[in-house]
């Protein structure tokens, strides 16, 4: 059975994750910072707060190399210039680039032909108004992802950002983004965190083999604009 580590359980894009992955068979270990309970012998609940670095390296420690490392923890928050905050700075920067960091970093080298890293971007990690905080870690973790892709690519591992538009998670009404709220994407609603899991779901499977260094953009058409 593949054993698959996803970040941000508990919740939104990585709960469903987590779910598509116990439907297909697979082994989970999910990592938050509130405990998770499931029916299934199949899951195992890591409590761990991932912007905390030292804490994060210590709980991986204890587990088994993974054939997935799937990195969906994720916050926002939203201010325009004048009102930036250093410190959602670099708290967005611990949750979205250090802890995929850490991840990596941790696992890549004992992966195995086949494995698979995947970080969930957004599509805003070209810019939007407002967000300049939040699309700064996003970006980065596109030009980081893109590298580990060059490095992994020879030894059969492939490392991908699956980007959503504003998708329907507790993330939207969540305290720091009231000047920036979502806009709902030309096909007339939000995108569901299930339609992403399915997409990360994809991604991992042997016939994403050759998909590599992409950041997959999931959307409902707002890229058009």
């Amino acid at each position: 059975m593949s054993i698959a580590v996803v970040t941000g359980a508990s919740s939104g894009i990585g709960e469903a994750i987590v779910s598509w992955l116990l439907d297909h068979g697979w082994q989970v270990v999910g990592l938050s910072r509130s405990p998770v309970q499931r029916n299934t012998t199949a899951f195992r609940s890591l409590q761990v707060d991932l912007s905390d670095d030292a804490a994060l390296r210590q709980a991986l420690n204890g587990l088994e190399t993974p054939q997935a490392v799937i990195h969906a923890a994720g916050m926002m928050a939203a201010a325009p210039l004048g009102e930036l905050n250093a410190a959602a700075s670099q708290r967005l920067w611990r949750l979205h680039v250090q802890a995929a960091e850490t991840l990596a970093n941790h696992f890549a080298p004992q992966m195995q032909a086949g494995g698979r890293i995947v970080v969930i971007g957004s599509r805003t990690s070209r810019g939007a108004a407002g967000r300049s905080q939040y699309v700064a870690t996003k970006a980065a973790l596109v030009g980081m992802v893109r590298s580990w892709a060059a490095e992994l690519a020879p030894r059969g591992i492939t490392a991908n950002v699956v980007a959503p538009g504003a998708t329907q998670t507790p993330m939207l009404s969540a305290p720091g983004r009231e000047s920036s709220p979502p806009n709902v994407p030309p096909i007339g609603r939000l995108i569901t965190p299930q339609e992403v899991a399915a997409l990360v779901g994809f991604v991992l499977s042997a016939d994403a083999a050759a998909i590599t260094g992409q950041e997959l953009v999931i959307c409902g058409g707002a890229s058009l604009k």
